[in-house]
């Protein structure tokens, strides 16, 4: 058993100038699939303290970290020493004010090594309060008896009598499906491997993984709902068949079918559901049985936390093992004292979620792989939440991210709204899909917002099952409608801007989204950088396509995956880096008001050609920029300005995506259509665009598969290094009159753009050399957008200014 605290004396003798003996620290940069060095130099801390992190070693054994308030007071100096991993959160929360840290390492030999560079931070006054406590007393926590998970044996008793009081219909409808399962109890025998001469990733391939899957749930968590159940007054066959269902899944393979590396859909399930249900019916079970479940879960557990730790710690960016290392946690808990490893399970999953949870986020809000994968995994995490809360008595939604997660939503999925836009699977999901979450969270929060657009959904939806009694009734939340919100914001963290005339209904808004994330196109987050995607009342006019039903398929890979998928951009044909962090982009800037807004991507970074010059595998950079900036002039016209600068002369495709067929008239008049609702499109630059169009994949899905999108092509008339698109978009319900008439002219530095709009006019600067003064109708700017709407009186109603420059290096 390793346990990564070491003792003061061992570390104090480990430390003598005797024994130690020079050694380099590695302080290499962190790489892109790297969580980093956090805090990092001129962070602004959202938790005191702040949870570290740096470069694992080989060969360290302990880490030290010193750490200084900038008052050099005598309480101002932090020393911890005697870490085993490379991440630590301290027990005790930090005064306010500015702070640097460094860290070193010790060697099992006793050398130490040089001190790291000093990185600053500061730690504001309204930081949340998170220390995370020690390991002994974090282990003490947990109950000895059982059950540990969920509920605490002392609770047992209020929750029976809750059980034949106020939340009798919960425990009826528990009744209910123990009833059932007594009838028709789940097969339990083992489940099928794959046969050697299937193919990976065929129809048939994807029948028996996901199957498993399910088979698993069924078997495990019927007999955690049977063993929950008897424990609140339920019949006591319900516990005898929760053991027998335990004991027959006890004798699979721990490597076989359901094996966590070998399919881990089924051996997640399966870990977590065990555990559950072996402390829920821990007392039934002789300790001849009991001693069987610990050697299948001992197998178990540590093919988890092999590949988990400590990896996890410093690569974390996995998507399946974001949920893995809470699952591990759970059997940890549920196997405390009675597995030797257990304890080290419990102690590095804690480590994980106060150092390196969320993954796919930071403080604003947002979720990289989209709203499908946010909730699914933020709807799992919160069994973590009930799990941490009853056994060690540690409140998940102290995380800043909790008090913000439940906007992402509201902003991307206003209530009606179809197609969640960005993320695998997201353009499956309506509005209504979010509502249990979004339930949990409003009232773990206390949060009126998320509240109100639960009840525009109809109200509440409780979680089912014992998760669902184990949470109870959930707090009433006042709900507050989103008028003191603005009705657009840009996520930071993921790259994404969603904006809105309202978040009040979508079938009454009109909705731009945008992405230029600095994480990339990794992982279920594959769409490219600078795409885009247009809704209006209710309709997707301007979408992302292809089909999720098989991930890393050749349609997901070579569609999915592709810029061609996207509203977007290709150079001689060839998009953004596949599903890769290197693939970077960054939102430069961010406006809003209630009239206008506007937000500028570059993405030039994502173009990366092979280079057989430089060796296998190597990138050259294709292009040297690619800005996007997009002016929403709410309701009723979208402006779209790219301007692009390629490293040699290139040939550059202008895609666009919708549900129905395009009607092109010319590149002045296109129309998208969707429902009752239309998009006139106006492609203003560059003049002589070739289009195609086609309802094809390449390659196309399944056969059985026959939805098909729409997919139009304008390419640019000839070869170039710098070229600019000035397009406009006006989305209007199919019964509205439109106004069409803009102008385009190409002035000294940039362009001018006027447009009429349906109450009033549109004058916009766009700039097309940085250093260079644009100057038109008494407007003047430098290296920025600027965008001024008058009334139809003349009189001027907001102008805006954004930065559309990239930053320099």
């Amino acid at each position: 058993m390793n346990v990564p605290q070491w003792p003061a004396l061992l570390l104090c003798l480990l430390s003598s100038p005797a024994l130690a003996a020079p050694l380099a620290l590695d302080e290499r940069p962190a790489g892109q699939e790297e969580w980093g060095y956090r805090p990092s130099d001129g962070t602004v801390a959202e938790t005191t303290p702040p949870a570290f992190s740096w470069r694992p070693q080989a060969g360290i054994v302990a880490w030290e970290i010193e750490c200084q308030h900038e008052d050099q007071g005598t309480d101002s100096r932090h020393r911890f020493d005697g870490i085993g991993f490379n991440v630590f959160c301290p027990p005790a929360a930090f005064r306010p004010g500015s702070y640097a840290w460094r860290y070193r390492g010790i060697a099992k030999d006793g050398a130490i090594t040089n001190w790291s560079r000093s990185r600053k931070f500061t730690i504001p006054d309204d930081a949340a309060v998170m220390p995370m406590p020690p390991r002994e007393e974090l282990l003490a926590r947990i109950p000895k008896s059982h059950p540990r998970l969920f509920v605490r044996p002392e609770k047992l008793p209020k929750l029976r009598e809750l059980a034949a009081g106020t939340m009798k219909p919960q425990f009826q409808r528990l009744v209910a499906t123990c009833d059932k399962l007594l009838v028709a109890p789940p097969p339990t025998d083992e489940p099928k491997k794959y046969p050697a001469d299937m193919e990976r990733g065929s129809e048939e391939w994807k029948a028996l993984w996901w199957g498993n899957r399910v088979y698993t749930i069924a078997a495990l968590d019927g007999a955690a709902t049977l063993g929950f159940t008897r424990l609140l007054g339920g019949k006591e066959e319900y516990g005898q068949l929760a053991k027998r269902i335990l004991l027959d899944c006890a004798a699979w393979d721990p490597h076989g079918a359901t094996g966590y590396r070998y399919n881990d859909e089924a051996g997640m399930p399966y870990a977590y559901y065990f555990s559950r249900a072996y402390t829920f019916v821990h007392d039934l079970l002789s300790d001849e049985q009991r001693e069987h479940c610990r050697q299948i879960m001992t197998a178990r557990g540590r093919e988890m936390y092999q590949h988990l730790c400590p990896r996890h710690l410093w690569q974390p960016y996995s998507s399946h093992s974001n949920r893995a290392w809470h699952f591990l946690g759970e059997v940890g808990i549920a196997f405390l004292d009675e597995i030797d490893d257990a304890d080290d399970w419990v102690w590095f999953a804690m480590n994980v979620f106060y150092n390196v949870y969320p993954v796919w986020s930071d403080g604003d809000g947002g979720w990289h792989e989209g709203v499908m994968y946010w909730s699914s995994y933020v709807g799992r995490f919160t069994w973590w939440a009930d799990v941490m809360r009853a056994a060690m008595e540690i409140d998940a939604f102290d995380k800043p991210y909790f008090a913000q997660s439940g906007y992402y939503p509201m902003y991307l999925m206003p209530p009606g709204k179809t197609d969640g836009g960005f993320g695998d699977g997201a353009n499956r999901r309506r509005s209504g899909d979010v509502v249990p979450l979004m339930s949990e969270l409003a009232a773990q929060a206390g949060n009126g917002h998320w509240q109100w657009y639960v009840d525009q959904h109809g109200g509440a939806v409780p979680t089912s099952g014992y998760v669902g009694f184990v949470r109870g009734q959930l707090p009433t939340v006042a709900p507050q409608p989103p008028a003191d919100l603005p009705a657009s914001r840009w996520f930071r963290g993921t790259g994404q801007a969603y904006l809105n005339t309202t978040l009040a209904n979508a079938a009454e808004a009109v909705q731009v989204i945008f992405k230029s994330s600095p994480m990339g196109t990794r992982s279920h987050g594959n769409e490219g950088n600078n795409s885009f995607g247009l809704w209006a009342y209710g309709e997707p006019l301007l979408i992302r396509t292809g089909h999720y039903y098989m991930y890393g398929g050749p349609h997901h890979r070579d569609w999915v995956w592709s810029t061609r998928s996207l509203n977007n951009i290709t150079v001689n044909g060839q998009g953004q880096i596949k599903r890769s962090s290197a693939a970077k982009g960054e939102i430069l800037d961010f406006q809003t008001t209630p009239s206008i807004d506007v937000v500028v991507g570059e993405a030039a970074e994502s173009y990366q050609g092979s280079d057989p010059a430089k060796g296998s595998g190597q990138r050259r950079r294709l292009l040297d920029r690619y800005t996007r900036t997009i002016v929403f002039v709410k309701p009723d016209l979208v402006l779209v300005y790219d301007r692009l600068c390629a490293v040699e002369p290139a040939t550059f495709e202008y895609w666009l995506h919708a549900k129905n067929e395009f009607q092109v008239r010319g590149q002045r008049d296109i129309q998208a259509h969707a429902g009752d609702v239309q998009c006139r499109i106006d492609l203003l630059a560059p003049e002589r665009l070739e289009f195609s169009q086609t309802n094809q994949y390449d390659p196309n899905p399944w056969p059985q598969i026959t939805a098909r999108e729409w997919h139009l092509t304008a390419t640019a008339p000839a070869a170039a290094k710098q070229i600019e698109f000035v397009a406009l978009y006006r989305p209007h319900r199919t019964r509205d009159a439109v106004p069409t008439a803009a102008t385009l002219q190409r002035v000294a530095g940039g362009y001018v753009l006027e447009a009429e709009i349906a109450d009033g006019r549109v004058v916009a600067l766009l700039p097309a050399a940085d250093d260079a003064t644009l100057a038109a109708g008494g407007l003047t700017t430098k290296g920025e957008v600027l965008v001024r709407r008058f009334a139809a009186d003349g009189t001027v109603v907001e102008t805006v200014t954004a930065v559309a420059m990239p930053r320099e290096d």
